[in-house]
């Protein structure tokens, strides 16, 4: 029985693992996304698209993966593969960064649906508070009561009023 737990436990430390490197290269790929092409553009350096898809825990995730099942071992080869084409890509283009640009878009969508894959597969990763990360999708809204209107009213100087035409 015990065995049984750890196996458990190392199989969630593992998803969780793999899942903090996926957030961590789809958070720098939307935040660095423009900057790395303009940086691109002016140093004709690879190394701004490079670093932003670098993955921090790739060096001992075979020997990890042993922890996780076949259909999670799977989606995890997909992401990775796709993230390879990228890097790939951006390694060997001989493409102008305008050209360069459109190609990733076209890869990083490849990349994101398999990164949607792998969160529903692994789940999400654990935040700094323990707290869980969970993607919500909005599918139907109730439309909401109009809250009653409060006005102030300040009190001002008494104005004279006007008597009625009669």
């Amino acid at each position: 029985m015990a065995r049984r737990k750890k196996a458990d436990e190392m199989a969630a430390r593992v998803r969780n693992l793999i899942a903090m490197d996926a957030n961590g290269i789809m958070r720098r790929l939307d935040a660095r996304r423009d900057e790395m092409f303009n940086l691109f553009s002016r140093l004709r350096s690879r190394e701004p698209l490079l670093e932003t898809i670098d993955s921090r825990y790739a060096g001992s995730a075979f020997e990890q993966l042993v922890h996780l099942s076949e259909h999670e071992q799977a989606v995890v080869d997909r992401y990775y593969t796709c993230l390879d084409e990228l890097r790939w890509y951006f390694t060997y283009t001989e493409d102008m960064p305008g050209t360069a640009q459109v190609n990733f878009t076209k890869l990083h969508k490849r990349l994101e649906e398999a990164y949607r894959l792998l969160v529903v597969t692994l789940g999400p990763p654990a935040s700094v508070d323990g707290a869980r990360v969970v993607d919500v999708e909005v599918l139907r809204r109730e439309e909401a009561q109009a809250p009653t209107e409060k006005t102030l009213v300040r009190p001002g100087p008494e104005r004279p009023r006007r008597a009625s035409p009669a």
